[in-house]
């Protein structure tokens, strides 16, 4: 029997994102966001706050970077989230981490963190009910030690954070019980 729990944010897993914006003097902002999701082939969605420091310095850029945070790196990642850029100026410079401007778009690439989508500002979708930075992915990067034999990444070797709104922790992905578009194929026979 299901027990009433009242209205709270019940989608887990929830993705453990860094998203990274220069300002307009090159300086590096990050912030921890797991209200994120892919939303196209090339799309990425933030459901961020419009008064974050790294959501205005994107929106001026139009540019940023999506980071996986990984278990290695989970003590800045939860620091990126709790700590903010609009009342701490060195929120970056504090971790020691390192950030190489993007190839291809005028966002800082976080070195630290495997895993980089680098994003350009596609859309700002603002309503009474949220408000959305989308992205258009035009690279991800990954470390080679996060990459299977056939060149693609392994959420086992990416040991990619989770996070979870019931208790507020940090989990791990990695292992796989089952392949898509094939668990559950044999309901298609009857």
């Amino acid at each position: 029997m299901k027990k009433n729990l009242g209205v709270i944010p019940a989608v887990y897993p929830m993705p453990v994102l860094m998203v990274a914006a220069y300002d307009e003097n090159g300086k590096v902002n990050a912030m921890n966001a797991a209200w994120g999701m892919i939303c196209g082939m090339d799309k990425i969605a933030l459901f961020i706050d419009e008064d974050h420091r790294t959501t205005q310095n994107l929106l001026k850029t139009r540019a940023f970077t999506v980071s996986i945070a990984d278990r290695e790196h989970m003590d800045v990642a939860d620091f990126f989230g709790i700590a903010t850029g609009n009342k701490m100026d060195d929120k970056f410079e504090r971790t020691g981490y390192t950030a190489v401007r993007s190839t291809f778009v005028n966002a800082p690439v976080i070195d630290e963190f495997p895993l980089v989508m680098e994003c350009e500002l596609a859309d700002v979708v603002s309503n009474d009910s949220f408000y959305c930075i989308v992205g258009r992915i035009v690279n991800v990067a990954a470390e080679e030690k996060v990459l299977s034999e056939n060149g693609k990444v392994d959420p086992s070797r990416l040991q990619a954070l989770i996070f979870d709104q019931f208790q507020h922790g940090y989990y791990v992905t990695g292992e796989q019980v089952g392949k898509a578009w094939n668990a559950g194929a044999g309901l298609m026979k009857k």
